[in-house]
């Protein structure tokens, strides 16, 4: 009976050498997982998002993102004002490029206009708006360009951490 068992013992081990499925694939992966969200966002967000708050969960990631930058340089301004201040080309309180040449000076303008356009278009309507609704997926858009504005100020040497 012991090599019975042994048997089916080994062929059962090697049962998965025999299907399609990857069960990896099978495994439950969050959607900020999936999405690569940056793990600095504060844990509420995930939460307002896991509760379905997707809105409010966007509010939250585009004011630390506010937060962070004034924390970065030492500005008393916010929104909009502080972006096109704090990133501007000319004289910037962060450097995203060692601002040398026209394409550095091109990628510090242009990221200046994503992080002023982000707290415009995305973060006001949320904030000053009663009832803006996102989907999941429109959600998990935004945070992931939250995601990406907090990679780019790592990229330039900044500490995100709050």
């Amino acid at each position: 009976m012991d090599k019975a068992l042994q048997l089916f013992e080994s062929i059962a081990r090697k049962a998965d050498q025999f299907t399609e499925i990857d069960y990896r694939d099978l495994l439950v992966q969050h959607p900020f997982e999936k999405r690569n969200i940056h793990q600095e966002l504060p844990s509420v967000i995930c939460d307002l998002f896991d509760n379905g708050h997707y809105s409010q969960a966007t509010f939250e990631a585009f004011k630390y993102l506010d937060k962070l930058v004034q924390r970065l340089a030492s500005s008393t301004e916010s929104g909009f004002k502080c972006m096109m201040q704090v990133f501007s080309e000319a004289s910037p309180l962060i450097k995203l490029t060692p601002n040398r040449c026209t394409s550095e000076q091109d990628e510090q303008k242009g990221y200046q206009f994503l992080f002023a356009g982000s707290m415009l278009a995305i973060r006001n309507p949320r904030g000053h708006e009663f009832s803006v609704k996102d989907s999941p997926d429109n959600c998990l858009d935004h945070l992931a360009l939250a995601s990406l504005l907090l990679r780019r100020l790592e990229q330039a040497g900044y500490n995100i951490k709050m």
